[in-house]
């Protein structure tokens, strides 16, 4: 990427946009490739989702991704640039789009200001190959027209633009314009009423017995087939009116302050939006953050009681040992490309508004022949969404389960022009459709385990979705 030292602040007006934009049309015209031009600018604080959701079209595609507990969130909309790719080579396809665009990328501005420069937004499927019907493609990746994000007090709007040979420069000076002016002075608009939350006239329906799918593992485990599987369940809701993703994502994100809110859409009219607890992997900085997050029980009415089902939780032999698989493999995945890892010996307790998993965080330092999308592909699926061994669970779910998981349990994140980001996993969740929505929850199953625990397991996890769409 190359950066000019010119600042959009200085240079305020249309006349000097375009007299740079000529500079990036003659870059292209020299190279014979377009430039992908991205010009930052610290502007006064919002809130991202309030703007997505002020600006929100269902006929665009659309990123966002919060984490509240560190005040932290980015949203983008519309495609400047994307790619597809599907089968086992995709992450590695990916990596290479993001390198071949930022080879051609022009930046200018606030570059190095928080969440600054473009940044490349990335969903990964659960499986390597999407089914027909699909709501999204086995991976896909795209820089926004625009970006806007928040980390702490600092707000960072971002405005992509391709510049080709042949590129119209006053349009495109108009069009980033009309952007800067835009978030220099944000007005959010009021949208339209749109009903699905706080609407009690629905209806759903579950394909299959999930006892049953459970009671068949147990056999296939028996077996030695593998020793865990995560196998999900998925609820179709049918309500009254269309929802709207975003306002449901604002009561998820309310309800879970420390999960990942997020949402993407595909501009068809689909968004896969949830609020999950698990994070896949972190870059920043030169290090790695990643953990493991598997075993799950209640909250209890009281401390008292919260605090004695976490006890019987780290003392649970058999939710320990589903989290020891977790852990032994995330461990050894890293450790075979030469990081040094450093974790807790013991599980502590993570603790979420309706339930408590055991949690071991993970640090290492990344070495320079490892990347952020190297570590993705490394982890992804984790046993805590696939099983263990991954490949032998793995190869069996979607037969036991009976329903494509598309972006569940997928890998969903971004990735900067630094080589920083973050990815977590695509759980509680649910796949909003107009006025249905599917809705994902899961489970992992070991020996020790029973059917009526796992099905009461799921529909804890069930509840908050749920609320947040028909409450």
């Amino acid at each position: 990427m190359t950066i000019f030292p010119l600042h959009p602040a200085n240079h305020a007006s249309p006349e000097s946009l375009q007299a740079f934009l000529a500079q990036c049309r003659a870059a292209a015209v020299k190279d014979g490739h377009a430039k992908l031009v991205s010009i930052s600018l610290a502007v006064g604080a919002l809130d991202p989702l309030a703007v997505l959701e002020s600006i929100f079209e269902p006929a665009e595609p659309h990123f966002y991704a919060e984490r509240p507990d560190i005040d932290s969130a980015i949203a983008g909309a519309e495609v400047t640039v994307a790619h597809e790719a599907q089968g086992a080579e995709r992450f590695a396809d990916v990596q290479r789009f993001i390198d071949d665009t930022l080879a051609h990328t022009i930046a200018v501005g606030d570059v190095e200001a928080p969440f600054g420069g473009p940044h490349f937004f990335t969903a990964f499927a659960f499986l390597d190959e999407a089914e027909a019907g699909d709501a999204f493609p086995a991976a896909r990746v795209f820089v926004p027209r625009w970006q806007v994000a928040r980390a702490g007090v600092v707000t960072t709007a971002v405005a992509n633009l391709l510049v080709t040979a042949e590129a119209d420069l006053a349009l495109l000076a108009q069009r980033v314009w009309r952007a800067h002016e835009k978030f220099s002075r944000f007005s959010y608009r009021e949208s339209a009423p749109v009903a699905g939350a706080q609407d009690p006239n629905y209806s759903t329906q579950e394909a299959g017995d999930y006892r049953a799918t459970v009671a068949g593992a147990l056999k296939r485990i028996a077996a030695g087939e593998f020793e865990k599987i995560v196998l999900a369940r998925a609820i179709d809701l049918t309500l009254q009116q269309p929802l709207h993703p975003l306002r449901v994502l604002n009561g998820l994100r309310q309800l879970f302050p420390d999960c990942y809110a997020f949402s993407l859409a595909n501009g068809r009219g689909q968004s896969f939006i949830g609020a999950s607890p698990e994070q896949l992997v972190r870059v920043s900085r030169g290090t790695l953050a990643t953990a493991a997050l598997a075993g799950t029980t209640g909250r209890g009415l009281g401390a008292s009681e919260d605090a004695t089902l976490g006890a019987a939780l780290l003392r649970s032999e058999k939710d320990l040992r589903e989290h020891r698989f977790v852990l032994d493999t995330i461990t050894g995945r890293l450790a075979q490309r030469g990081l040094k890892l450093e974790y807790a010996p013991q599980p502590g307790l993570r603790r979420l508004a309706n339930v408590q998993h055991l949690h071991t965080p993970i640090h290492a330092l990344l070495p320079e022949n490892v990347r952020l999308l190297d570590a993705v592909a490394l982890l992804h699926p984790t046993p805590a969404v696939g099983g263990a061994p991954v490949e032998a669970a793995v190869a069996r779910i979607r037969e036991l389960e009976g329903f494509p998981r598309g972006l569940y349990g997928g890998a969903i994140g971004w990735v900067n022009a630094r080589g920083g980001g973050e990815f977590f996993v695509g759980i509680r969740s649910a796949l909003v459709d107009g006025a249905r929505a599917r809705v994902y929850a899961g489970a992992g199953i070991v020996a020790g385990s029973t059917p009526e625990k796992e099905f009461a397991e799921t529909e804890l996890k069930f509840k908050a979705m749920l609320g947040a769409l028909c409450a």
